[in-house]
C-alpha cells in the first residue's frame, strides 16, 4: 500500500513525512495531523479494516478509546453506516483535531460523539457493543527510532516499565462499559502480547499482517 514512500521518517532531520505534509491516508480517509497526535500505522489500519468487516451494517455502539487523531473511529463511521461511534481522547487539542477530521472527510457528525476523556471518564453510564483502542504500550526504557522518540507524543507511546499501565486500567474498567456479548479490540506490543492477554478474563491474541501478535480481542 505504501510503496517505497515512508510517512514515518525523513532522511535528513528525522521528522516524519506525515507531520511535514500534515496528513496521512487511512482507509480512504485523509487524517489531518495538525495537532501532532500519534501517526496511525499500517498495523492499526489493517486490524481496523478487520473490525469494520465484523461490524458491517449492524447498528452497533462503538467507542474509540485513546483516539488520538480519530483514525479508527472515523474509519468505522465512514464504512459502517449504521454504527454510532464515540471517541475519547485525553488531549484537548487532539479532540479538536478529530472534529476537524470529521469535517474534512464529510463524515456524518450526527453519529459521532467526541469527548475529552481520561479513558472512560466522559462515558459514565454508557455501554458499548465494541470498544476499539490503540493505547500507549511501549515500555519506558525501550529505545525507539529518533523519528518516533523525537517527534511523536510521549503520552501516546510510553506506558510504564512494562508498557502495560494503560492496558491494565482498560482491563479493569472496561467491563462496566461493555454490553453483554460485546468485544474489546486492543492493539498491543508484539513483545508483551501474552502478558496483556492475561489481564483479561477471556481474550484471544491475533497476528497482524506481518505475522506478529498485535491484536487482542477480549470477550464480555
Amino acid at each position: 500500500m505504501w510503496g517505497q514512500f515512508s510517512w514515518y521518517g525523513a532522511a535528513m532531520d528525522s521528522e516524519p513525512e506525515a507531520y511535514k505534509f500534515g496528513w496521512i491516508p487511512f482507509l480512504d480517509l485523509r487524517i489531518e495531523l495538525g495537532s501532532r497526535p500519534l501517526i496511525p500505522r499500517p498495523e492499526t489500519e489493517w486490524w481496523t479494516e478487520q473490525l469494520i468487516e465484523k461490524i458491517g451494517d449492524r447498528p452497533l455502539r462503538v467507542l474509540d478509546l485513546c483516539a488520538g487523531s480519530g483514525a479508527i473511529g472515523l474509519a468505522i463511521l465512514s464504512k459502517c453506516k449504521n454504527a454510532q461511534v464515540s471517541l475519547g481522547e485525553l488531549v484537548p487539542e487532539h479532540v479538536e483535531q478529530i472534529k476537524e477530521n470529521i469535517a474534512v472527510n464529510a463524515i456524518n457528525a450526527g453519529r459521532a460523539r467526541v469527548e475529552v476523556s481520561d479513558l472512560f471518564t466522559a462515558f459514565t453510564g454508557k455501554t458499548f457493543d465494541i470498544i476499539a483502542t490503540n493505547p500507549p504500550y511501549i515500555p519506558d526504557d525501550r529505545v525507539l527510532d529518533e523519528s518516533v522518540s523525537k517527534w511523536e507524543p510521549r503520552e501516546a507511546l510510553r506506558a510504564g516499565p512494562d508498557g502495560l499501565d494503560l492496558i491494565r486500567r482498560i482491563a479493569q474498567e472496561a467491563p462496566s462499559y461493555m454490553k453483554p456479548g460485546g468485544q474489546l479490540w486492543c492493539e498491543v506490543d508484539s513483545e508483551r502480547g501474552e502478558e496483556a492477554k492475561e489481564l483479561f478474563t477471556r481474550a484471544d491474541l491475533h497476528n497482524d499482517q506481518y505475522g506478529r501478535p498485535r491484536i487482542l480481542v477480549a470477550y464480555y
